[in-house]
């Protein structure tokens, strides 16, 4: 195998989008040679009882998933699980299919190791993701469908698509989760509020008793976060994601002025963020901290601050394929250090 040092600066002649397709297309290989695939499988999944633990009725055999905005469509899900992933979130994914907003409109930060998007939910939709979904599911890692509304959707509609999308999609997903803090959809954040939130999370409920979490953005006040998923919660939904990117463009020297940025430059405020809504909500419900993960002792912050999961995206880009690999043996060695026998004597250790 090639090491990614060497693949990297090719990648990085090209434009972070197109670099992204070339990365699909690679993983998407994986539905055509599976024994290829099988052998990256048993050198980079991680499947050690320390860390394996049972959320939403399923088996995650290890903490680190991939968060949503990778795999859009549901494309590379046997690929990502060859990379160690012990889960994937896939989507957005919208009613409608969309083409996203106008390239270029992916960027990268190279020195702060992080990335600027305003990709806009571009995805295939609902019946094409759904039959893909059809063909794979259930997987024997969880799969976790990350839903959204259509930019066209008035936010006085957008309840709507979110139920359409629930009632297609919560048989094909171990857990569903609402996404309605990307800032690349127009008002899509402006639903982040206790009228939208208390009628979603009742409907939901009623359409699917499949778990359904929250994801909120990091560009609020502590005491913000903590009353939104406090209010999520006691509507119905079953875990917080927390959190998506940011529209801090002040964290990066040469910012663009679209779309969010994700990776190492948001590790403050995501983890501060989800700190305040672990003190409030840790042992209520299932949580679980994305943005700015890129090592083993981040992720353990994480968990010991109340994640149950961790995801990465964005480090991924910086660090190569095995950095899932590498975190997750680095989980072992300090659960270890610290006497545990399983991840979950650790998650919220110091709450």
């Amino acid at each position: 195998m090639i090491p990614y040092e060497t693949v990297k600066p090719l990648l990085f002649k090209l434009q972070p989008e197109s670099a992204h397709h070339v990365i699909e297309t690679l993983l998407r290989t994986a539905n055509i040679c599976p024994t290829l695939f099988n052998r990256w499988i048993e050198k980079h999944f991680i499947n050690d009882p320390i860390l394996n633990q049972e959320l939403f009725g399923k088996t995650f055999l290890n903490p680190v998933g991939l968060g949503a905005g990778f795999d859009k469509n549901a494309t590379m899900v046997r690929g990502i699980q060859a990379l160690g992933f012990g889960s994937t979130e896939i989507g957005t994914i919208t009613p409608k299919p969309q083409e996203g907003n106008p390239k270029p409109r992916m960027f990268r930060h190279v020195e702060e190791e992080s990335i600027q998007n305003a990709m806009g939910f571009n995805n295939d939709g609902l019946l094409k993701i759904q039959r893909r979904l059809q063909n794979i599911y259930p997987f024997s890692t969880p799969i976790g469908v990350n839903i959204g509304k259509n930019k066209l959707t008035s936010d006085k509609d957008a309840i709507e698509d979110y139920k359409i999308l629930l009632k297609a999609l919560h048989s094909l997903g171990d857990y569903m989760v609402i996404n309605i803090s990307s800032p690349n959809t127009p008002g899509l954040r402006d639903l982040q509020n206790e009228e939208f939130i208390t009628e979603l999370f009742t409907e939901a409920k009623e359409i699917t008793d499949k778990p359904i979490l929250l994801k909120i953005a990091p560009d609020m006040s502590e005491q913000q976060a903590v009353d939104l998923t406090s209010l999520a919660v006691d509507k119905g939904a079953d875990g917080i994601i927390a959190t998506n990117t940011t529209i801090d463009y002040s964290l990066v020297k040469e910012p663009k002025d679209i779309g969010g940025i994700s990776g190492a430059v948001l590790k403050e405020q995501s983890f501060k963020i989800f700190d305040a809504v672990a003190k409030e909500l840790y042992g209520k419900t299932t949580l679980i901290s994305v943005g700015g993960i890129d090592s083993a002792e981040e992720a353990y912050k994480r968990i010991k601050a109340g994640a149950s999961l961790v995801q990465v995206l964005s480090a991924i880009v910086f660090h190569g394929p095995t950095l899932i690999r590498d975190i997750n043996l680095g989980l072992i060695d300090l659960l270890k250090a610290d006497g545990y026998s399983n991840i979950t004597e650790a998650i919220g250790a110091n709450r």
